[in-house]
């Protein structure tokens, strides 16, 4: 369906309709997410974090900051996330060997198991976009990057 009559709106021109649309789609993907995500009772935040810790798994360790740098919404409050999922055992929280006032942060074998359970999510996550060809994905990928150059 057209986002005119998605929202019943008019656009000034043709960039904010673009804008509007990239935002209106943005947040009907990330709804259809969450409710996949609220199958598990955790966050789309949560979830981001516990999949950079599993990427960094052969790092060990890793600090806030290096999840902050990764994390895909740049405002999220990394800290109060952290003391969430600590709380429900997918990570450990010690204190940095050379620098008492740093904490490293790891995924636990509890954690790990949760993404392992999850992986439905991610496999359903592919199908949000399943109604686009691959090219037609790649070049939404390579207009999407071009947007924020």
């Amino acid at each position: 369906m057209k986002i005119e009559e998605e929202i019943k709106g008019r656009f000034r021109n043709e960039y904010h309709k673009g804008l509007i649309n990239l935002t209106y789609t943005e947040n009907q993907l990330s709804y259809q997410f969450l409710q996949f995500l609220k199958k598990h009772n955790i966050t789309e935040p949560q979830y981001n974090i516990l999949r950079i810790l599993r990427g960094a798994k052969s790092l060990g360790q890793v600090s806030i900051n290096y999840l902050k740098e990764r994390m895909l919404d740049k405002s999220s409050d990394v800290s109060r996330i952290i003391d969430r999922i600590l709380e429900k055992g997918y990570i450990e929280r010690k204190e940095n060997a050379l620098d008492r006032r740093k904490k490293d942060i790891s995924i636990t074998e509890k954690g790990l198991n949760l993404l392992d359970q999850m992986y439905d999510c991610e496999l359903k996550s592919d199908e949000l976009l399943n109604n686009l060809t691959i090219g037609e994905v790649r070049e939404l990928n390579r207009l999407l990057d071009k947007i924020r150059e």
